[in-house]
């Protein structure tokens, strides 16, 4: 992938909503510990942008086994994709007020499923505020979609394969966590032994927005080998996931992540800071 496969910008979504043939806009307000990502949409999101619930349309139930945010189920997947308007080739623009790191999911979910058309609003809500464009209030409701969703167009790793990963395993939560300073969520602190530190926050400036691609070149120029990407549950893993996507390097994710890796006591875990972090 490029980085413009990747992210569009507020001028260029602008632009593409007066076209013809406008992308359909999806809203992914949700940040870890909080539960008003619906009401915040109701109250102002981008004209004619669909709310899309992380917790019950982006994941299947949550378990020790298979971690808090687990792959949903595909058949449940797809019908929630037509819901919100996913349809043949219409591209997919998603956005939130995070920085990209929960809309992230929902690019990376839907990619990995086999929709090509799928980019991320870099800046996010406040970009497109701070642009003086206008918002709207209320719920959207779209023409159903008929997308047909095929597994398997970007790699996942599981729990074995992050324990023998043969390159660069790469976490993606705050440094704190790595270390296991401070574990606010999940049963055991620490990390993923061989792992090294490259918390997510690090694809972004001060604005939320990507980071150039030469910034983003030097950022991961230790990185060798096949890469996957691990964090909490999945979630802000799939931003360091697009990141790599839009310099070139394809990234697996690891769903489960650690809130599974964590659960497991016969995984062992590694504390302390990394010696060479991304």
């Amino acid at each position: 992938m490029t980085r413009d496969a990747v992210i569009v910008d507020v001028e260029q979504l602008r632009a593409a909503l007066e076209s013809s043939e406008p992308p359909l806009l999806l809203d992914v307000r949700w940040a870890l510990g909080q539960t008003d990502g619906h009401a915040r949409y109701l109250d102002a999101h981008l004209p004619g942008a669909v709310f899309v619930d992380l917790d019950t349309e982006l994941a299947g139930p949550a378990s020790p086994q298979e971690g808090r945010h687990p792959l949903p189920d595909l058949a449940a997947f797809e019908a929630a994709a037509r819901r919100w308007g996913v349809s043949g080739e219409r591209p997919v623009v998603a956005y939130d007020a995070v920085g990209g790191t929960s809309a992230a999911r929902v690019w990376w979910l839907l990619r990995w499923a086999g929709v090509r058309e799928v980019r991320l609003l870099d800046g996010g809500l406040a970009a497109w505020t701070d642009a003086g464009l206008p918002l709207e209030a209320g719920s959207v409701t779209p023409e159903p979609g008929d997308v047909v969703l095929v597994p398997g167009a970007l790699p996942t790793i599981d729990a074995d394969q992050a324990a023998a990963w043969d390159g660069s395993l790469l976490d993606a939560r705050a440094a704190e966590r790595y270390a296991g300073d401070v574990e606010p969520v999940d049963p055991r602190a620490g990390h993923i032994p061989g792992a090294r530190s490259a918390p997510t926050t690090g694809n972004n400036d001060a604005a939320g927005t990507f980071l150039s691609d030469a910034a983003l070149r030097e950022r991961f120029a230790s990185v060798e080998g096949p890469v996957a990407v691990y964090c909490g549950s999945g979630v802000t893993a799939a931003h360091e996931v697009a990141a790599l996507a839009s310099i070139g390097i394809d990234a697996a994710l690891y769903p489960g992540s650690w809130s599974q890796w964590s659960n497991d006591p016969a995984r062992p875990v590694e504390t302390g800071k990394a010696a060479t972090p991304v």
